[in-house]
């Protein structure tokens, strides 16, 4: 299987674009949820393209040396 780096960054992208349109719709929770999703979603996609992997769910632990 190839490196699925785009996939991921892709989805990050419509998270992104989820968050922004519930932010305006006013729904601020959803808005936080949809931007956490997207920032994860890039983090691993930045792994995946240096060749190397991440995973969790957690934001902190994906940027520190755990992942």
């Amino acid at each position: 299987m190839g490196n699925r780096h785009l996939d991921w960054l892709r989805q990050s992208e419509a998270d992104l674009a989820t968050a922004r349109g519930s932010l305006s719709a006013g729904h601020c929770e959803w808005a936080c949820f949809s931007a956490q999703q997207a920032a994860q979603k890039v983090v691993k996609a930045l792994y995946l393209k240096r060749g190397a992997d991440a995973w969790g769910h957690t934001i902190t632990p994906l940027l520190g040396s755990e992942a």
